[in-house]
């Protein structure tokens, strides 16, 4: 890999893939050199710089992911599960370059053919790319392995603008699972989601969600941890994507390993926070 780390992005027209193109162009270490848009997409054979900064950068939106990635060091991805997958296992066929994803909502067929590419390519797949979650998380898997499932109920609530189509949203389950994973248990066993009706006594154990939609919030996430007689909340406000784009440039640096790469694997933001 070359000392400035040279980057492909998938998504680049969505709201994520837009922060993270600017963040690209404006990194001293980073160089945008490929993109990728849907068939049919008005931007496709535009110079991206210009409709991202204003200014050209000479790199050429495409839909053609091999003409895309051709020299790239790293690819970021802000598209959709399948385009995510579709990539995963093209890359692992090319033998790279690394893919950094932060996608969300793949089904379980979808999981383990990422999982699968993970074998031959190096893979890292986040829920959301902001290093202050990647914080929450941690602090969330510690304090739920050290609190008694009987004796504390937890709880996962989100606030997302009102166009976010999914819910409860990818980062509300990387968090219930850390949740779960704390306790030694699987998220799907133990999920409660949104309730409605006479639901009856809350089942000891079980991790509840929540999830709210309005305005133009970009996303607010808290896991509470109810006792008898107090409580315990990690919680994590995001005030502008910028802090997503950033955390996905930090996530390039830590796989690209200042040019050394990284082996095979399917890795996450805990592993960027780690270090190493």
């Amino acid at each position: 890999m070359s000392q400035v780390i040279r980057v492909a992005l998938l998504g680049v027209t969505g709201r994520l893939g837009r922060a993270i193109g600017r963040a690209v162009l404006q990194a001293p270490d980073f160089a945008l050199t490929g993109a990728v848009v849907r068939a049919g997409s008005s931007s496709e054979g535009e110079d991206v710089g210009e409709w991202l900064t204003g200014s050209p950068c000479e790199c050429i939106a495409t839909v053609a992911l091999e003409e895309a990635v051709r020299d790239a060091d790293i690819v970021l991805d802000a598209s959709l599960p399948r385009m995510t997958v579709a990539t995963a296992e093209r890359l692992a066929g090319w033998n790279g370059p690394p893919l950094v994803s932060g996608v969300t909502g793949f089904d379980a067929d979808e999981q383990a053919r990422l999982a699968d590419a993970a074998r031959r390519l190096p893979i890292l797949s986040t829920g959301n790319f902001s290093l202050g979650v990647a914080l929450a998380e941690a602090l969330v898997r510690h304090a739920a392995g050290r609190l008694r499932a009987h004796d504390w109920d937890i709880e996962v609530e989100e606030t997302h603008h009102r166009m976010k189509p999914d819910a409860p949203s990818g980062t509300a389950l990387l968090l219930g699972r850390a949740a779960a994973e704390g306790r030694g248990e699987d998220l799907d066993a133990v999920a409660t989601p949104g309730r409605h009706g006479t639901t009856g006594p809350r089942k000891p154990g079980t991790i509840g969600f929540s999830a709210t939609r309005g305005g133009t919030i970009i996303g607010e996430h808290a896991v509470r941890f109810l006792g008898d007689m107090e409580e315990i909340s990690i919680s994590h406000r995001a005030f502008d994507r910028s802090i997503f784009a950033a955390g996905a440039l930090e996530a390039a640096r830590w796989m690209s390993n200042t040019g050394e790469g990284r082996p095979a694997g399917l890795y996450s933001m805990q592993d960027v926070i780690a270090g190493g």
